[in-house]
């Protein structure tokens, strides 16, 4: 089961993933938790990839 309690932050521009809200606009839906977007998706803010985005502590 995936976890979609956290979100997640990417480093070099700060853009936040929320899976609560997902990334709709790029074909992500709400509660897609973090392991289950694909490999290939980016920060829809500066286009790096899922492997720049780091656990968010809340």
């Amino acid at each position: 089961m995936s976890d979609i309690s956290h979100s997640y932050v990417c480093e070099p521009c700060w853009y936040i993933y929320d899976p609560a809200i997902g990334d709709p606009e790029h074909g992500i839906p709400p509660g897609t938790a973090f392991e289950d977007i694909p490999d290939d998706w980016v920060c829809p803010d500066c286009g790096m990839g899922k492997e720049y985005f780091i656990a968010k502590l809340e």
